[in-house]
């Protein structure tokens, strides 16, 4: 593989935190990762072949090693996650927002705050609420930090040394700032404060507030302010409403994750509590399938990218350990300023609340990966299990022998990636037989060589499926080793124990015996694999058995249909057909002229040559002269 031509630079490196980074031929950066240990890290690859299907992958597109070294592994972490951002290697999972809803930006780092919408989260040191959804929740609710606290919605550099308030202080939309004798920068100050609480959720103290002012305005008779408050007031219930569908007032601050991986990608739903109340659900996902990735590293990397622009409350419910769970910790806390915990609870209420996410994050993954996708890849899954494959079978290729007491023996191969058919890549074969071939004992048992366990001395079919099988799955493997691939996860033989021994007989001559191949029979529907004496039994309505039927089903139409084709060939071809100088024209006019084949082999020289020459004439009498 190409990282052991890394070898010697491997052994140079220290050992120290830091973060490498793995290159493709073409430059582009492919994996980044982080290390206590540079050296014994990046070493664990030298021996990690074979693992699973993402590390095999990228080990052989590995071309070039870059280290930076970090003075911690905390250092190291946050170093990462900037560069898997900023590069979005195709070996990391990079997670994405659910919906591009709008935030509210309190612009706590401008002398005096504004309220803005904002369509994404900037690590700029202002304070952001939100997302909102459905997303007029997010105006209305700056509309109502206008008319509650008087925030500014202006773009001037306020000094206070204004002469009068504009319109928005006439309207009761801004407390005037800018206007020094008007309204204090300590004034204003603790608007943005009453603001920031508006936005975190503390709305309880808020509505009675609003409550007692429409009652108040109502009974001063002064109707249009009262609108306004009882207007403000229903802004703030829906809100509050929106937010308190769950509740428990044990819950304190803190965030719940919960995770669904699976072969279509991967999807994060994180409960944000504040308070006791679920304040606001976000959901994180990949847009593309993640190759054999850990539950553990899929939620170590939703961690990072999930707080990268965000606070950490001070704990964090998750359904298991993520990946360097005491750095991600170290890394939270030095972030916040305070303690931060990573918790995974066993039992009670917060484990409720964590399976809770779970189930919402499973839910999302079947909406986001579309149902029928998703059930796809839960029968490959399934399949996976049963079979004890060492990866996801994505790309199935299937056999299937059609013949009809021996004539016109014909072969399909049907290709299955990621549980839909690949027509693009179907093959069908012509069973010709194979010359020249060693004895072996497996084919022997086979059926794949004669009786006395000799290779026949020259290509001739050979009647048995056994035998067809064995050819025809050498003949396509032995292709794709010329070719380089791609060699599929699993090969589905049509037939019992007999077919898929001849199979693996052709795959060890090849020296592929690392394939696996499973055999399905027909009428009972049973899988017959290598490793096991009894063949495995699934349910009627098991998807992986759904799946292999489907995938035998379209290899014995796809074979049938060649076959039918193959038959009507031969009826249609004459004896004429083997007479050099004849083509279907001359055959034609000669069987038009002479009635039939018997008319032209009683033709004379004279009657043939008068309708295609001398030269053929002569052919098509030394054709008949040879046959009895």
């Amino acid at each position: 593989m190409p990282i052991h031509e890394l070898k010697e630079q491997i052994a140079r490196l220290p050992e120290q935190p830091g973060v490498y980074l793995y290159f493709n031929a073409e430059g582009d950066t492919i994996y980044v990762g982080k290390a206590r240990a540079l050296r014994d890290r990046v070493r664990n690859y030298l021996g990690g072949s074979g693992s699973d299907a993402k590390r095999d992958a990228l080990l052989e597109e590995i071309a070039r090693l870059e280290v930076i070294v970090t003075d911690s592994v905390v250092e190291a972490l946050a170093l990462e996650n900037n560069l898997i951002k900023q590069r979005a290697p195709k070996y990391n999972i990079l997670l994405r927002d659910d919906k591009n809803y709008p935030y509210l930006q309190l612009t706590t780092n401008e002398p005096f705050p504004r309220v803005l919408v904002a369509r994404r989260v900037e690590r700029d040191g202002s304070f952001y609420a939100g997302p909102f959804l459905p997303a007029h929740f997010a105006r209305r609710t700056m509309a109502l930090t206008h008319r509650l606290f008087g925030m500014r919605s202006c773009n001037e550099v306020i000094t206070g040394k204004r002469g009068r308030p504009c319109l928005e202080y006439d309207i009761k939309r801004c407390i005037a700032p800018c206007v020094d004798t008007v309204c204090s920068a300590d004034e204003y100050g603790r608007a943005v404060t009453m603001t920031k609480l508006f936005l975190e959720g503390r709305n309880d103290e808020l509505i009675r507030t609003l409550k007692t002012r429409m009652l108040d305005a109502s009974a001063g008779e002064r109707f249009e302010e009262a609108a306004q408050m009882r207007d403000a007031m229903r802004t703030v219930q829906t809100l509050q409403d929106r937010q308190q569908k769950m509740a428990t007032a044990e819950l304190g601050h803190r965030d719940v994750f919960g995770l669904k991986l699976g072969p279509a990608g991967v999807v994060i739903q994180v409960f944000q509590v504040r308070r006791g109340r679920v304040v606001e659900r976000v959901e994180l996902g990949t847009d593309n399938p993640i190759l054999a990735s850990r539950e553990g590293e899929a939620l170590a990397a939703a961690i990072q990218q999930f707080y990268e622009l965000r606070g950490a409350p001070v704990e964090i419910h998750v359904p298991l350990d993520p990946d360097e769970r005491d750095a991600l910790e170290a890394w939270l806390s030095e972030r916040a300023g305070r303690r931060v915990r990573i918790v995974a609870p066993q039992r009670g209420e917060k484990r409720g609340f964590v399976d809770l996410a779970n189930r919402n994050a499973a839910l999302a993954y079947q909406t986001r990966f579309n149902q029928a996708k998703t059930a796809q890849y839960d029968a490959l899954e399934t399949l996976q299990h049963v079979i004890a494959l060492p990866a996801l079978p994505r790309r199935i290729e299937c056999f299937d022998i059609s013949t009809i007491q021996g004539s016109e023996t014909v072969a399909s191969m049907v290709v299955c990636e990621d549980g839909r058919m690949r027509r693009v890549d179907y093959r069908k074969f012509r069973i010709r037989g194979l010359a020249g071939v060693e004895p072996d004992p497996a084919r022997d048992r086979a059926g794949a060589l004669d009786a006395a366990g000799a290779a026949p001395a020259a290509p001739a079919p050979r009647a048995d499926d056994f035998a067809a099988m064995y050819e025809v799955v050498h003949r396509r493997y032995r292709k794709l080793l010329e070719l380089g691939g791609p060699f599929p996860d699993l090969v589905v033989i049509d037939g019992g124990k007999g077919q898929l021994t001849a199979a693996y007989a052709a795959l060890e001559e090849l020296g592929l015996a690392n394939l696996v191949a499973v055999g399905i029979a027909k009428k009972e529907e049973l899988l017959y694999t290598r490793d096991r004496d009894d063949p495995i039994a699934l349910a009627p309505t098991d998807p992986a058995l759904l799946l292999i039927e489907r995938i035998r089903d379209e290899a014995h139409r796809f074979a049938v249909t060649f076959h039918r084709r193959a038959r009507t060939m031969r009826d249609l071809q004459s004896e004429l057909d083997n007479v050099p100088g004849i083509g279907p024209r001359r055959r034609k006019t000669l069987l038009t002229t002479f009635g039939s084949l018997a008319g032209v082999r009683r033709a004379t020289r004279e009657e043939l040559a008068a309708v295609v020459g001398p030269k053929t004439a002569g052919a098509v009498l030394a054709f008949f002269a040879s046959r009895p």
